[in-house]
């Protein structure tokens, strides 16, 4: 089992898009553009901390025509979204390719800037998915029936070698 976990980490990889410390004055915010054209699931990590100035940040993933939306002033929708603070960690899973869209919004009220590192990158490994309960009930089951013939031969061979 080890050499399998060993196996699938190394198979991992990840790839630095962006890294820097950036000045974002309140009210405004800072958009890194992703273009995803890959046939397979890809992770979008994403993180920030406050070097210096006011600590109300978030960071949020979306697609890049909602960025269009929100700049027009129309609703828009995010795929992932941090709370508010001095800093935050996202991780999404990406399915579909398209463009998409890493926002590191300001939210404080005061007038001056902050020191902002923002750093995102791309995770490319195994997806770990998780069976439906309904196919995991079913597998269960079928591992007992089996399970329980087994130990149901093994009993009248045992016996009917221990009559003779």
């Amino acid at each position: 089992m080890l050499p399998l976990a060993l196996i699938l980490l190394a198979s991992s990889q990840r790839v630095e898009l962006f890294q820097s410390v950036l000045q974002v004055r309140a009210g405004e915010w800072h958009a890194e553009k992703i273009g995803l054209r890959q046939r397979r699931p890809v992770v979008i990590a994403a993180d920030f901390s406050v070097r210096s100035g006011p600590p109300q940040f978030r960071l949020a993933l979306l697609r890049r025509q909602d960025l269009d939306r929100l700049q027009e002033g129309r609703p828009n929708g995010f795929l992932a979204m941090t709370a508010t603070g001095t800093s935050g960690r996202l991780r999404y899973v990406v399915r579909i390719p398209g463009d998409y869209v890493v926002l590191l919004e300001n939210r404080s009220g005061d007038a001056g800037a902050a020191a902002v590192k923002l750093q995102v990158a791309l995770e490319f490994g195994p997806t770990v998915t998780t069976l439906s309960p309904l196919r995991q009930l079913t597998i269960i089951l079928i591992s007992f029936a089996v399970f329980f013939a087994i130990v149901t031969y093994a009993a009248r061979r045992l016996l009917r070698g221990m009559k003779h």
